[in-house]
């Protein structure tokens, strides 16, 4: 009896300890998971930065001359590269058809007048004989306004005269300043219409140098900024100058926006046509700057993830943004450079939890 009762207890004392073990077991806490995370360092943005873009050297002042009459063009006097001064005819119209035009004209006036003088003699007489009383009101009247007609008629016949003298004129097309052909439009024999370019004639003076700008770099740039335009092929050769003229409208395939700048004394080398570099300073502020992608949120604040190198752990800070886009972020506040933030994979993290960093191995 005794011995059933004292191995009673053992066993109960052994169910006891069991128990016990596997409610420890229950309540041991289980070890986060190690997070695989992309993160970047933290960098010190300078200052402003220097942003350069290839352009080409343009005259400041451009001008297509073109005939102002229709016509079969019959010499060309110029040339692509060719010096012109103001006055300097450039090329001609066949102007034969325009003579017989002409004669027709005159042709015409000659015999408005031969009318005209009829009418007025005719008037002169009905005037006499009304004042002596030999002819009725009516046919002064009529001699009047016969008169009134040929007169009519002379003005007409003079306008058609000069207009036809005028177009006769324009058979040949005149430079109206001095300049360099860049660009030629008809050649000789060709039947050419009104307004057609036959020459494009670069301005003496003034040069530009012309870029295609992102809407970025407009954005950033200073107000009024100093551009030092150099050539590429001798970067030694450069000019500075101010921007002139922003299109207002960006071009329908590139999305960029032709900027032209004001050369002040630029050298002979930077000649009409030349492929230049322009260079100035954009983004005026500098400071800590971050992927966006690494920004989260806490208590209400954003806030970055900061690896612990030492010991591949994260932990949560607030920051303060100075301003940012759909890329960059820059802090005023609450980094320091080169350390180390989550960019991919913030929302599985939490505080103290280790991670590895993609692109170091496992």
């Amino acid at each position: 009896m005794n011995n059933s009762l004292h191995h009673g207890r053992a066993s109960l004392a052994l169910l006891s300890l069991l128990l016990l073990a596997a409610c420890d077991a229950d309540e041991a806490p289980v070890a986060d998971p190690v997070r695989p995370v992309r993160v970047a360092a933290v960098e010190r943005r300078d200052a402003g930065e220097t942003l350069t873009l290839p352009g080409q050297i343009q005259a400041q002042d451009e001008v297509s001359l073109s005939f102002r009459v229709d016509g079969r063009m019959v010499e060309r006097l110029v040339n692509v590269g060719d010096t012109v001064q103001a006055g300097q005819v450039v090329a001609r119209l066949d102007p034969e058809p325009t003579r017989n035009a002409l004669r027709a004209a005159r042709a015409n006036l000659t015999a408005a007048m031969g009318q005209q003088t009829l009418a007025r003699n005719d008037y002169e007489r009905q005037e006499t004989l009304l004042r002596q009383g030999w002819t009725t009101r009516a046919r002064y009247d009529a001699a009047a306004q016969a008169l009134k007609a040929a007169q009519a008629q002379v003005d007409a016949a003079q306008a058609q005269f000069d207009t036809a003298q005028d177009r006769l004129g324009y058979t040949e097309l005149v430079a109206d300043g001095p300049g360099t052909v860049t660009a030629r439009g008809a050649e000789p024999g060709e039947v050419v219409a009104a307004g057609r370019m036959i020459v494009h004639l670069a301005r003496q003076g003034g040069r530009d140098a012309v870029f295609d700008v992102p809407a970025s770099a407009i954005r950033d740039a200073p107000a009024n900024p100093v551009v030092t335009v150099s050539l590429v092929s001798d970067p030694t050769v450069r000019a500075i100058g101010r921007v002139r003229e922003v299109a207002p409208q960006a071009d329908p395939v590139t999305r960029t926006f032709k900027v032209r700048v004001g050369l002040q004394d630029p050298p002979e080398a930077l000649r009409l046509g030349s492929t230049v570099n322009g260079s100035m300073q954009v983004g005026g502020v500098g400071g800590i700057e971050i992927p966006a992608t690494a920004l989260t949120q806490a208590n209400q604040q954003p806030a970055v993830w900061i690896v612990d190198r030492a010991t591949n752990t994260v932990a949560l800070r607030n920051i303060d943004l100075d301003r940012y886009d759909l890329a960059r972020v820059m802090v005023a506040r609450g980094l320091e450079a080169d350390e180390i933030v989550v960019t991919a994979g913030v929302q599985a993290l939490r505080p103290g939890q280790k991670v590895r960093i993609l692109g170091e191995g496992s």
